[in-house]
């Protein structure tokens, strides 16, 4: 069971007006959350004490909507409130996160889910900024971005082409029309290389020290910053990498950068290989990490550093729960 919230606003209190409303309401609501009538439980109406000529719930009737009970009821006057406002929740049999819907003069009341705003994450290797970033974008109910996995999806096609993730010469030749896509399916991100799922194999260590090379070139980052930006600039999203905050999205509205301690960082990342099959030696991965760090930190092009409005988030003593939760208080303290 799931209990989506709605709330919309009419310009007057007339009958006609608030069942346009209500219907605009529902549809997006059922769109949204693909819903069908046989999903919807019950539906809860509420509306400010200055609309009377209509109740919400004989007008979403009207309007066509038959499938399930519903309930109005006159909401308290309180000061400061706003106007002319028809509010509802809505019952209905599901498991996935609610997409809340907020029309008309109701956006105000949750910038959040009516604005379009950007969280940047920044870090080193193996901090566990894709984690980090998969769980706050569900929990925010917006989307993840996950941006290192386009770069790995460029070392892959340079492993595939035969090319020195170095060259630029003839990296740029090979991702001039580079058929790299981002796909989402039940919450997931999924990385299409020509038009294969490379999800898992760009997640291979050696594609990680290619994509350290790869991502230094400026033809790499030009196209896939650009690429990056046009999906920010339409939806609120979270971001992660090594200059999100610093060059990709400089006036994003919520900043971190998310570390630890090498060591910790090698454990985390041996036990992940351990957990996908490969039993890579700690030592060496300590010794990839730090390699990496500094190809990051001192690679030309945008280098790995936070930027001067992040939060530092060192979670070498913190869990993944402790990170996600102080992530989401400070965001939420600004929305």
């Amino acid at each position: 069971m799931i209990a989506i919230r709605g709330a919309t606003t009419v310009d007057g209190d007339r009958p006609q007006f608030i069942k346009d409303v209500v219907k605009e309401l529902l549809e997006e609501i059922f769109k949204r959350n693909g819903l069908t009538e046989e999903n919807a439980v019950c539906m809860l109406f509420s509306n400010t004490s200055d609309l009377h000529s209509l109740y919400p719930a004989k007008a979403a009737r009207e309007a066509g909507f038959f499938g399930c009970p519903m309930y109005s009821s006159l909401e308290p006057e309180m000061e400061g409130a706003l106007e002319k406002c028809i509010r509802v929740m809505v019952l209905a049999e599901g498991q996935k996160p609610p997409v809340h819907v907020y029309l008309r003069g109701a956006k105000a009341l949750r910038a959040d889910l009516s604005g379009i705003y950007n969280v940047a994450i920044d870090g080193p290797a193996g901090s566990g900024k894709s984690t980090i970033s998969k769980i706050l974008g569900k929990k925010l109910n917006i989307l993840c971005l996950d941006t290192g996995a386009m770069y790995r999806a460029c070392a892959l096609k340079c492993l595939w082409s035969g090319v020195p993730a170095d060259d630029e010469t003839c990296v740029s030749r090979i991702i001039e029309n580079i058929d790299l896509t981002v796909k989402y399916e039940n919450g997931e991100q999924k990385t299409m290389l020509d038009g294969k799922d490379v999800s898992a194999e760009i997640r291979r260590p050696e594609i990680s020290m290619l994509a350290s090379k790869v991502s230094a070139l400026g033809c790499v980052r030009e196209k896939m910053v650009g690429l990056q930006r046009k999906i920010a600039a339409e939806t609120s999203c979270i971001l992660d990498g090594r200059d999100i905050g610093t060059n990709v999205l400089p006036n994003a509205g919520f900043k971190f950068y998310l570390t630890a301690s090498p060591e910790v960082r090698a454990r985390r990342r041996c036990e992940e290989n351990r957990q996908k099959g490969f039993d890579t030696p700690y030592e060496e991965i300590l010794e990839e990490i730090k390699k990496r760090d500094f190809q990051d930190k001192t690679r030309k092009i945008a280098p790995l550093k936070q930027a001067d409005d992040a939060i530092l988030v060192d979670s070498s003593e913190m869990s993944i729960d402790e990170v996600v939760r102080f992530m989401e208080s400070k965001i939420q303290e600004k929305i």
